[in-house]
């Protein structure tokens, strides 16, 4: 994720969130999201934890 604006990412998945629907998706955009939380500065990582754990809490609900 070199290269990658934090800022802009966290609002891409913000509005896309009711558009990620499938298990697949959601552990992919989860794991871009954990990643980049060790590296991004702290001011950012509060809006990264929420979408975060938006993200962990459909991945519970997902299809098997």
């Amino acid at each position: 994720m070199n290269g990658v604006d934090p800022y802009a990412y966290m609002q891409q998945v913000a509005m896309r969130m009711n558009d990620i629907t499938s298990r697949d998706e959601i552990e992919t955009v989860l794991d871009e999201l954990e990643y980049l939380f060790e590296v991004i500065p702290p001011d950012l990582q509060d809006n990264a934890e929420k979408l975060i754990e938006m993200l962990r809490d459909k991945l519970r609900h997902a299809g098997k």
